[in-house]
């Protein structure tokens, strides 16, 4: 264990083995580091804050601070991070706004400059948010979703997985999964190929993908319900990918991008 002179510990702190503490960093109280993990300078970790094995905070970031909503009546609060995951310069993360529901990240994610996770999201696994991304309070966020520069999410929003969201992309309703979504006004352009591709999705999965995406976001002559029972009578419609898209536009509070 590495801790430089200058960082301030509080005695409650939970420190991993191996782990690596540069200068200026603060650990607050019943903080839990996990083992192997990294803050290179100037990073500040706040109370009740979990942070899984092999993370790494770069300067300046911010995580676990106090929730920015207004409701908050001083309770105890929680974030709870996974493993391997990467917090670059002046990322903020702010812990829930009440004890039922703590803010988590899960697994190796890379959260670049500046990004911003409110309180009560929930990000899952291998997710990217690029610089400047940033997600408003109850947001979740599902694996493999990328979230590109300077987009910005409104509260209560569901982000698919294996989506990704355009650069300077304002979302006030749900991403479906497996599309890219961007634009002013929002809407689904087409089907995320080359995530699904990376993923090593078969080709049939991403035939039957573009059908969904052609029969449920291109043709407009029904509302989005209407356009799903169309679809259902497709058979591409039985692809664990389809049937996927389809149970998540179905259940749905907020509605989908078109």
């Amino acid at each position: 264990m590495a801790i430089h002179p200058t960082a301030v510990i509080s005695s409650s702190a939970e420190i991993g083995t191996d782990c690596e503490i540069g200068p200026y960093c603060v650990i607050g109280d019943n903080v839990i580091l996990g083992a192997q993990s990294k803050l290179y300078s100037h990073v500040v970790i706040e109370r009740d804050t979990i942070i899984g094995e092999r993370c790494q905070a770069f300067p300046f970031a911010a995580i676990g601070g106090l929730t920015q909503d207004l409701k908050y009546s001083g309770e105890q609060t929680q974030l709870i991070i996974g493993h391997d995951n990467t917090f670059r310069e002046n990322v903020t993360v702010h812990r829930g706004t009440t004890s039922k529901t703590p803010t988590r990240i899960g697994n190796n994610n890379l959260f670049l400059c500046y990004a911003h996770i409110a309180h009560e999201c929930q990000v899952g696994n291998n997710v990217i948010f690029s610089n400047n991304a940033t997600i408003a309070g109850h947001v979740t966020v599902e694996d493999h979703a990328i979230l590109s520069g300077l987009c910005a999410v409104h509260q209560f929003c569901l982000i698919g997985e294996g989506s990704m969201v355009g650069g300077l992309t304002r979302i006030v309703k749900d991403v479906p999964p497996f599309m890219i979504v961007e634009g002013h006004p929002s809407a689904t352009r087409a089907v995320n190929i080359v995530g699904l591709q990376r993923r090593g999705f078969s080709e049939n999965d991403i035939q039957c993908l573009k059908t969904a995406y052609k029969k449920l976001f291109l043709k407009k002559q029904l509302n989005i319900a209407g356009q799903v029972e169309t679809f259902r009578e497709h058979e591409d419609s039985n692809n664990k990918c389809a049937r996927q898209l389809i149970e998540f536009i179905e259940k749905s509070e907020r509605g989908v991008v078109r």
